[in-house]
């Protein structure tokens, strides 16, 4: 039996048959709400890329839109300028064990109401090697921080942080699919309980 087992598995190793299986893991999200929640969810909100972000990427455009969608759906009217509150987006990329692929803006630039420690992108405690088998590469770990900010700068109104992990095989591989997923985890119950770190499926 023992030898037919390992005949098996050196067969799988050969094969496409026996791929690894396609992995989604539940969306991990941590916001901290200001000192007046009551200026959130109405008025005008201008959405803009972090400094480290091109605002002309394709990447920023699809998740901007999901969080354009969303906050509309807030009560928030969405203006290309002077808006009455800015919504500043930052994205960052880990594959397998790399190096991160983007990096991430200071929490609470122009001010922060809460910490996620050295920088968007930490603690967000998820073991890429004990949740997923198979190589590095075919692992993808997603993040996206969204900072709602008083255009003349001040202690962040709303700040939160969303991340997920996904293998390359499942449906969340697909950009459009991962920012829908994470800006509506991101976004749910909002504006959420200050400081607390929940997981949506």
């Amino acid at each position: 039996m023992k030898h037919h087992v390992i005949t098996l598995l050196a067969a799988c190793a050969l094969t496409a048959g026996c791929a690894t299986p396609a992995y989604v893991s539940p969306v991990e999200v941590t916001r901290f709400v200001g000192e007046t929640p009551a200026f959130l969810a109405q008025g005008t909100i201008e959405i803009t890329a972090s400094p480290t972000m091109d605002a002309d990427s394709l990447e920023f455009g699809i998740y901007a839109d999901a969080v354009r969608q969303e906050l509309e759906s807030l009560g928030y009217r969405n203006v290309l300028t002077n808006g009455e509150q800015v919504a500043m987006i930052d994205l960052e990329y880990f594959v397998g064990e790399g190096e991160r692929r983007r990096g991430g803006v200071g929490v609470g630039a122009g001010g922060s109401t809460g910490s996620y420690g050295s920088g968007v992108g930490v603690g967000v405690g998820i073991n890429l090697n004990s949740l997923i088998s198979g190589p590095p590469a075919d692992r993808i770990e997603r993040q996206i921080f969204v900072a709602i900010q008083s255009p003349e700068g001040g202690p962040n109104l709303w700040e939160g942080r969303a991340s997920m992990v996904a293998t390359r095989n499942s449906d969340y591989a697909d950009e459009a699919a991962a920012a829908t997923r994470m800006v509506d985890a991101l976004f749910a119950g909002f504006p959420g309980t200050s400081g607390e770190t929940i997981e949506v499926e």
